[in-house]
């Protein structure tokens, strides 16, 4: 990991994702990305110069005067930190962003119950997390010392999440964590102890990491059985995968993808297969 992105709206809760990003940067020497979007009316900006548009005068001046503010703080000593302020439709922006400057962690704040919704006007967080495909750490609190080692990566187990654990077994290793390999039974789509734990046994195998454990938990809905087991553990992080448009955690349905990230009181991490 060398470059971590947070987008900030300079609220609390986006400042709760930058001490964590923060923390990770100091762990593992990387660099960290600061990134405020102008969500200005594009026809108002010519060729994506704004500068002769008072508004987006005042807004710039704004925006690094917060970023003054911001890389003041103590948290960030000793790490090396970009501020940027771009014009664009937000989670586009945020997505190129992770492109043009090969991002390999975005960390973005949620404001808590109410959704990731609030944070960045409409569904655009929603959708960065549904369709990047970089990682994405949600943090809804504030972490002191952000440190994991209860891990649940929760899934169907079928063959197109295996990238997706390879990843999460890496990020278990860097911090020494256990995962806890998560399947959620449901009266619609129920499987048998037995099968559930050979359809586990045959998804991690060739894998190299032996610290984990295999769990089989029965309950109403998938996203149910994900907190409630993660509570029961006390776990430190979620990890899902996301399948592109069809949502996060594809053995999901409906509307159950946005409410797993915006009802978790705890860290959540989406991989994208």
């Amino acid at each position: 990991m060398k470059k971590i992105l947070v987008p900030t709206d300079f609220s609390n809760e986006a400042e709760h994702a930058i001490k964590v990003a923060a923390q990770l940067s100091k762990k593992h020497n990387c660099e960290l990305i600061l990134l405020h979007m102008l969500d200005l009316p594009l026809s108002h900006i010519s060729e994506g110069v704004p500068s002769d548009l008072p508004e987006a005068v005042y807004f710039i001046k704004l925006a690094h005067k917060q970023f003054a503010e911001v890389m003041s703080k103590d948290y960030l000593n000793d790490i090396t930190v970009t501020e940027m302020v771009d014009f664009h439709d937000i989670s586009t922006g945020i997505l190129e962003t992770c492109k043009s400057h090969d991002i390999d962690l975005i960390v973005m704040g949620s404001h808590g119950s109410t959704g990731l919704k609030e944070m960045f006007i409409g569904s655009n967080a929603e959708k960065i997390v549904r369709t990047s495909e970089k990682p994405v750490l949600v943090i809804k609190n504030e972490h002191q010392d952000f440190n994991i080692e209860e891990f649940v990566f929760a899934s169907d187990f079928e063959n197109d999440n295996k990238e997706t654990y390879k990843q999460a077994v890496k990020l278990a290793e860097a911090f020494n964590a256990k995962i806890h390999l998560l399947m959620v039974n449901t009266v619609a789509n129920f499987k048998t102890t037995a099968r559930a734990k050979v359809k586990i046994s045959d998804f991690i195998e060739g894998t190299n990491f032996t610290n984990y454990t295999t769990n089989i938990y029965n309950d109403e809905t998938v996203e149910k059985g994900i907190l409630n087991f993660s509570h029961i553990i006390n776990a430190d992080l979620i990890g899902i995968s996301t399948h592109g448009r069809q949502g996060i955690a594809h053995f999901l349905n409906g509307s159950l993808s946005e409410d797993l990230v915006n009802h978790a009181k705890r860290p959540v991490i989406t991989f994208k297969i």
